[in-house]
């Protein structure tokens, strides 16, 4: 696909004096061949007016939640849903505390909380504000999201006082939104097969042996691998989560279910990225009805079930390995010892000793492990581990290291 070829921007613009730059950025962003939309807020038109915008775009240009049309779509699911990168520019503290913590009262935040596009963000205000550590702290919350930064210039701003929020120059901003682009579209054409959760492994039509993975990691690689243009199947064990958007979804509990379902895709996958956390055995018996305390045995007999990730590796099937590790000690001298005996490409490992990290939580701590060394992710959302393995994943297919 050529650079910019059936790709939309969305341009969000907020209240402040460096909005007039966005009209250079919707120049440079269509000189690139983008077809680029805008949002602005209200106090945005008190510097740069719609007509502008609609004028460099040809596009309609979107300001109120409240449309005049009832039979137009719901403006913000749809702009939400056109977006393949979504540039706000300039934006404001205010708006940068309201993504933060989820506030939605107008149209540009209301479309930024329902957009699964990836998000730029050029921030420009005041130097205190921009100290100040509330906003340093909203926006290392929106970092951990997944949400790019293009950093502020330091020099003389509009109010006289002289530090950090000047506006970044448009050529970086647009280079921050072209890469983003360019990412979006990594990994069309491309079948991945993604595992998640854990599998559930019967005593009886009551009791399971089980473990405590959540499974939201796996459906957020599922997700990004998604909207990055991938053909996406999904198996999971049981969970709670709603399907991700354009993923195919199938839904197992035990070990053995996920073993013949992942067979079954693996032939046709470019990839296969097994984050499950499948169980190791089940029992080898499973009782008809409901076994009663009286009658429960001292000692369970369990059998080994199948390494789905080894028998991959053994038969090179499903193009790029990726696999998952949760140690609980020595974690990438394990993560390492599974990436040569299970043939992956890349381990990616975490602790579970820690309860604030791993299962059921919103933010992890992995180590990236592959033939060529070890990146530790620090401590960042999943939604953002989803998007560097995917970012790691299509640098694999494409046949260049992943390190």
């Amino acid at each position: 696909m050529a650079l910019g070829e059936s790709t939309t921007v969305l341009v969000g613009v907020t209240g402040g004096i460096a909005a007039y730059k966005s009209c250079e950025l919707v120049r440079a962003l269509i000189k690139r061949g983008y077809r680029v939309k805008v949002v602005m807020t209200q106090a945005a038109t008190e510097f740069v007016t719609p007509l502008t915008f609609r004028t460099l775009t040809n596009e309609p240009v979107a300001v109120s939640l409240w449309e005049d049309d009832p039979s137009a779509p719901v403006h913000h699911i749809s702009l939400a849903e056109e977006a393949d990168v979504f540039v706000i520019a300039p934006c404001t503290a205010n708006v940068i505390a309201k993504m933060a913590h989820g506030r939605a009262d107008d149209l540009l935040t209301t479309s930024a909380l329902a957009t699964e596009a990836p998000i730029v963000v050029a921030p420009a205000m005041n130097v205190h504000m921009w100290r100040d550590e509330v906003t340093q702290a909203n926006i290392a919350a929106l970092r951990a999201r997944g949400v790019t930064f293009v950093e502020p210039e330091s020099g003389e701003l509009a109010c006289g006082d002289v530090g950090e929020g000047r506006l970044a120059r448009v050529e970086d901003i647009a280079a921050a939104v072209i890469a983003e682009a360019e990412r979006a579209r990594d990994l069309e054409g491309r079948t991945v097969l993604v595992t998640a959760g854990g599998t559930q492994e019967p005593i009886d039509p009551v009791r399971y042996i089980g473990n405590r993975s959540s499974g939201k990691t796996g459906f957020a690689i599922a997700a990004e691998a998604a909207r990055r243009g991938a053909r996406v199947t999904l198996v999971t064990g049981p969970t709670h989560l709603a399907d991700p958007f354009r993923v195919d979804v199938v839904r197992v509990e035990t070990a053995l279910e996920m073993y013949a379902a992942v067979m079954e895709q693996a032939a046709t996958a470019d990839a296969v990225v097994a984050s499950a956390a499948v169980a190791d055995f089940r029992p080898a018996e499973v009782g008809a009805g409901k076994i009663k305390k009286g009658a429960m045995p001292e000692a369970i007999t369990l059998v080994r079930n199948p390494d789905i990730l080894a028998e991959l590796g053994e038969r090179d099937l499903g193009g790029v390995r990726i696999g998952f590790a949760a140690e609980t000690s020595d974690v990438e001298r394990h993560a390492r010892e599974k990436l040569l005996s299970k043939h992956c490409h890349m381990v990616v490992a975490n602790d579970v000793s820690d309860p604030a990290l791993g299962f059921g939580t919103e933010s992890n701590r992995v180590l990236f492990v592959t033939p060529d060394g070890t990146t530790d992710s620090g401590v960042i959302h999943k939604r953002a581990i989803a998007r560097e393995v995917c970012d790691r994943l299509a640098r694999l297919l494409d046949g260049e290291s992943s390190a």
